[in-house]
Order: structure tokens, then C-alpha cells, then sequence
């Protein structure tokens, strides 16, 4: 493997936290075609339709080398929530109509950008067809594996006696994180005293969590054995975002043995299996009830734990890779009509 690592100027933009767009991104191009020569690459896999994403199709057009794009962000839904939220001086009608526009428009941009490729990949059954329907080109269904080694329920450490709902992920507006304070307020008003809500990461919405919860930890940003530690002193795994494509987090808190309450919208609700490895809700009322009866129910947390871990196990990276490298590569380089690497 060989890593060039490129810098972004001051007038780069960050549109979402692995998404930017820097206007001078293409003083870099005359280094990467010489890197390109050098190294005869068979396929070009660009990750976002960033500028990087952009360079590498620019670069892949230049040397007529098929390019795999991956939907990893749901953009147009990103743009149409926030937009909602710093709009709300909106009456309600006008702003869901603009919203409406607006996600419309950010899906026809992206698009664009992804017709370019010769293969897609997606990371659940909605996004693979979404992206096949636009595109018009084959897609592949790519998951992501979990480190059920590092994610591991003997890693707990905790011995309290209360419940700990925990969240782990960037603090933003789209993770709907303001949920949580629904959660606090509907326990604190039934007199449910012994919970603990421990959140994971930074963001935005950090300062506002943090004024606005009571009984809560704000445990920063956390690697490795640290975070692999925090997962598995959780008891309940809270998810409340509406936007997420996949839901690496998901993954590894079954892996810690914990089961997971998410929403029916994303990638998060194709990982939970429903009364089985957690529970998958339709509104924010059911999100809060769901989690309070977990939280009642310390017998049936243990179960939904246990199969939630056993279902991670069978979740490994080799076998996200050999589709990746068996099915998706080679319908790239077919589709263009280029020999692969093996074929002389």
C-alpha cells in the first residue's frame, strides 16, 4: 500500500465532517497524474463526492480507468434537516416544502457525481437500490465488519447498580441527539432515579447536552480500549438518528454485548434485528417507551446482549472485502471492457 496525503487550502469548505470541498483542490493534480503513471492503478475507488472524490474521477476520465464510487453520507437528507433547523422562524408548512426542495435538489447533485462511476456500492437494500435507480449502472451491497476482539463484553468494568444508556458518534444536529432530553425528562417525571446517559464524541450539540441533561456523562472523544471499555459498561445502546447511512456504532455495541434502540429510518434499523438484538421505532415516543422498558427489564437487556454479540461475530471485514474484491472490481473492469490484473 502507498499513502500520498494531500492538504486543503483556507478556502476549503466543510459541508459534513468527512465531506469538503476545497476550490483549489486541483493544484494537486499534476503530483497525483505523475503518481498514477508510476503506479498503473486497475480501478480507482473514490469514498465521497468531496473533493478528493472529485479529483479521483477527474483523474480516472484522464487515464480511462473505471471508477468505484461508495455512498457512505446521505447528503440531500442532511441539507433538508438542516436546513429545518435553522429555519424554524418558518411556518411550519413552508419550511417542509423548501425542505422538500432542497433534499430534492442535493439528490439530483449527487447523483451526477455518481453516474460517473461504473459500479456503486451501498451499505444497505435501500441505498443499493436508490443508487441503482440512479445511476443506472450495477450496485453492490457493501456492510462493513465489526473488531469482535477489541468490542468484547468482558471489557466491562462497571459494577453501579444503575442502567447506563450510552451514545456513541458526532454530536450533530442530523443524530437528532435532542431525544435524549425527551428520554430524561419522561424518567425524571415517572420517578425513575437510577439511570445514567453516557455519550461519545464531540460536536455541536455538546454544549447544549451538556446544559440541558442532568444525569449525564460527557465522555469526549474516545480510541481503542477506551472506547471498547465505554461500550461494554453501557447497558442499552441509544440511537436516535434519522439519517444515518449504515451505523458502524450499532455494530459495535452488539459486538460489546449491548443491545441497541434505534429509529425505523437509516441504515441502523437493517443491523437491529427487532425483539431480537434491540428494538427499531417509528416515532420518538415509541424511541423513549422502548428504552424505558429496557431499562425495566434488566433479564430480557441480558438476552437481546447475548444474541446481538453472537450476530456481530458472524460480521467479519474478510468477508466484506471478498465481495468487495470478487463481485464489485471485476464488474468495474468489465463494464469498461478493461482487462483485469490477472488476465495475461
Amino acid at each position: 500500500m502507498e499513502s500520498v496525503e494531500l492538504t486543503r487550502g483556507r478556502l476549503a469548505v466543510r459541508i459534513e465532517e468527512d465531506l469538503w470541498q476545497d476550490p483549489a483542490i486541483l493544484r494537486h493534480r499534476a503530483l497525483l497524474r505523475q503518481r498514477f503513471k508510476e503506479f498503473r492503478p486497475d480501478i480507482v475507488h473514490v469514498t465521497s463526492m468531496g473533493d478528493f472524490g472529485l479529483l479521483g474521477w477527474m483523474l480516472a476520465k484522464e487515464f480511462g480507468i473505471p471508477m468505484v464510487v461508495a455512498w457512505h453520507t446521505n447528503v440531500h437528507e442532511y441539507a433538508a434537516w438542516r436546513f429545518e433547523r435553522v429555519a424554524h422562524f418558518l411556518p411550519a408548512r413552508a419550511r417542509s416544502a423548501i425542505a422538500s426542495r432542497i433534499e430534492r435538489r442535493a439528490l439530483a447533485i449527487s447523483m451526477w457525481f455518481y453516474r460517473k462511476g461504473a459500479v456503486g456500492l451501498a451499505p444497505n437494500a435501500e441505498l443499493v437500490n436508490l443508487l441503482r435507480a440512479g445511476m443506472g449502472q450495477p450496485v453492490f451491497q457493501m456492510e462493513r465488519g465489526v473488531d469482535t476482539v477489541l468490542f468484547n463484553p468482558a471489557k466491562r468494568l462497571r459494577q453501579e447498580g444503575i442502567v447506563v444508556f450510552g451514545y456513541v458518534g458526532r454530536l450533530s444536529p442530523e443524530k437528532n441527539l435532542r431525544t435524549l432530553k425527551v428520554l430524561e425528562d419522561v424518567l425524571e417525571s415517572e420517578r425513575i432515579l437510577d439511570y445514567r446517559i453516557d455519550i461519545v464524541g464531540h460536536g455541536a450539540e455538546a454544549e447544549w447536552l451538556s446544559s440541558n441533561l442532568r444525569r449525564r456523562r460527557l465522555l469526549g472523544v474516545l480510541h481503542g480500549e477506551d472506547l471498547a471499555r465505554a461500550y461494554a459498561d453501557m447497558d442499552v445502546f441509544v440511537f436516535p438518528s434519522r439519517t444515518d447511512t449504515y451505523g458502524n456504532v450499532v455494530w459495535e455495541a452488539a459486538a460489546s454485548g449491548v443491545p441497541a434502540v434505534v429509529t425505523d429510518h437509516g441504515g441502523p434499523k437493517h443491523i437491529v434485528r427487532h425483539g431480537t438484538t434491540g428494538l427499531v421505532c417509528r416515532s420518538a415516543n415509541e424511541f423513549v417507551r422502548s428504552c424505558i422498558a429496557l431499562l425495566k427489564d434488566s433479564a430480557r437487556r441480558h438476552a437481546m446482549g447475548a444474541v446481538a454479540r453472537e450476530t456481530a461475530r458472524s460480521q467479519s471485514w474478510d468477508a466484506v472485502f471478498d465481495r468487495l474484491f470478487g463481485e464489485a472490481y471485476p464488474a468495474a473492469l468489465e463494464e469498461l471492457g478493461v482487462p483485469g490484473p490477472d488476465s495475461n
